[in-house]
């Protein structure tokens, strides 16, 4: 038998987790959901450990995994207002929700009488997953415009597109670029009175709305299963339902539309494959997890924690109101705030979002940069920085305060990238090099000092980065992007 060091084994890896980002003290505003419960992340540790060895395909063998999902899909039915008629799974994530959600429908719309391409209609808003289910499952994704300067939908926009050959509606809860709160009861009554299926994407509202308020305190506009026509709603269980990486609940209304989501084949010589998700084999640590925590939360536990993380959003906003040059993009529901220049106040007041994030990140706070977008119809989605807030923010606040008020003065008056600038630093002619290799990629990451290096990888300030992914022709900063992420996780030479 080999023998191993697991001292240093480990060692190793303490060390190089010591260069990630920070994933709990409230540092990084995307991405990570900390809860600010260390006894959560233990119980989480340990719940996973148990059923480390479990094979999560065969619940019939694993039967702890049956009985699991089954308490958290309940669990989620009730959060969710679903009757007994809603069923549903726990996914590896809300990628995976998104594409069941997605091929559920397109086979429900082929099995009554839909033939060539279908439709996935859905705000320009929705989340990426839904551009990845289109290309996978052989939609056209038709991409409704939003109001550039608050990022909400228009319902009769997108309902007025709705027709036969429309196999899914998608609405966000909220979307992440801008969290506004798609008109869900509008949409979702056309939906209803056309025969379509419309998906909610609560991927990153599902925990957390059921106990949010809105500024004013009143309820929010209905989203969720208590509205007719909602046909399916995702759920991250990894975001605030506080659980590791990865898992997700996808709900169905109706056992007959939630059975199509399945894989199941007999053809073949081996044991009969019959698999809800798009996994075969798959871990039951994160189901375990969010099992464990949902034990040890209930409603209660989550309410409580919403509640922190609308005390923080609710003080982010007013920061953010009070620093001259910034503002928050549109009407906000939920924990997330996308923020824009103030183009009311002088050019010299002004405070460029990239910028703003770039200076934070200095001063140790993780902001995400999101780039700006020219719609179909011409208008244009300005570029923006988000931020994530979870329970551990609460606890920051002044400090991020701080930091964030520091930023922007760093910041205020510094105009925005240019892009022509930007492009002009690279070689001439890209738009006519067509399919690139990957060598001819590589090469022009290099030249702008992305690959190549000692320590390749994003360079510390991000603002020029996204400049040229905004200003780039869409499939060559794809093909870059593609490049650099390949790029990163490739064995060395």
């Amino acid at each position: 038998m080999a023998s191993f060091d697991q001292r240093a084994i480990l060692a190793r890896l303490s060390a190089l987790r010591a260069a990630d980002a920070p994933t709990h003290g409230g540092r990084v505003l995307s991405y990570v959901y900390d809860s600010g419960m260390p006894e959560l992340d233990e119980l989480a540790a340990e719940a996973m450990r148990l059923v480390q060895p479990v094979n999560g395909l065969d619940p019939t063998t694993f039967t702890s995994v049956a009985v699991m999902e089954r308490e958290v899909v309940g669990f989620a039915r009730e959060l969710l207002h679903g009757d007994d008629d809603v069923v549903g799974s726990v996914t590896s994530g809300g990628t995976e929700s998104c594409l069941l959600a997605v091929k559920t429908a397109r086979d429900v719309w082929r099995a009554a009488g839909g033939s060539g391409v279908p439709r996935l209609l859905a705000p320009v808003t929705v989340h990426a997953a839904f551009h990845k289910a289109a290309a996978l499952f052989g939609l056209t994704l038709d991409l409704v415009p939003v109001d550039p300067e608050t990022g909400a939908l228009d319902a009769a926009a997108l309902t007025g597109r709705i027709g036969p050959d429309v196999a899914l509606v998608v609405v966000s809860a909220p979307s992440y670029p801008f969290a506004t709160l798609d008109p869900v009861e509008a949409v979702a009554a056309a939906c209803e009175a056309a025969g379509t299926a419309c998906h909610v994407d609560a991927c990153i509202g599902g925990w957390i709305l059921p106990f949010w308020r809105a500024a004013d305190g009143s309820a929010l506009p209905l989203w969720d299963f208590r509205v007719p026509g909602v046909t399916s709603v995702s759920a991250d269980l990894h975001k605030y339902g506080y659980a590791p990486k990865g898992a997700s609940v996808l709900l169905q209304r109706g056992r007959d539309r939630q059975r199509r989501q399945y894989f199941a084949t007999t053809g073949w010589p081996g044991y009969p494959v019959v698999n809800p998700t798009l996994l075969g084999s798959k871990p039951a640590g994160a189901l375990a997890a969010s099992w464990a925590i949902i034990q040890a939360l209930g409603a209660r536990g989550f309410a409580e924690l919403a509640e922190s993380c609308r005390r923080a959003t609710r003080g982010l906003q007013d920061i953010v109101a009070d620093i001259e040059g910034l503002r928050v993009l549109g009407d906000p529901t939920g924990p997330l705030l996308a923020v824009v220049t103030d183009d009311a106040v002088p050019a010299s007041r002004r405070v460029d979002p990239h910028h703003w994030a770039d200076r934070a990140r200095r001063r140790g706070w993780v902001l995400q940069l999101q780039p700006g977008l020219t719609q179909a119809d011409g208008t244009h989605l300005p570029h923006t920085t988000h931020l994530t807030i979870t329970p551990v923010t609460e606890r920051r606040i002044d400090e991020l305060e701080a930091a964030l008020r520091g930023a922007a003065d760093e910041a205020r008056g510094v105009p925005p990238v240019d892009a022509a600038a930007v492009l002009a630093a690279l070689p001439a002619g890209l738009a006519d090099l067509g399919e690139l290799d990957s060598a001819t990629a590589a090469h022009l990451l290099g030249s702008i000092g992305l690959v190549g290096g000692a320590t390749p990888g994003l360079p510390d300030d991000q603002a020029p980065l996204l400049a040229l992914v905004e200003a780039l022709p869409r499939p060559l900063a794809t093909r870059l992007l593609t490049e650099l992420l390949a790029r990163a996780v490739e064995p060395p030479a």
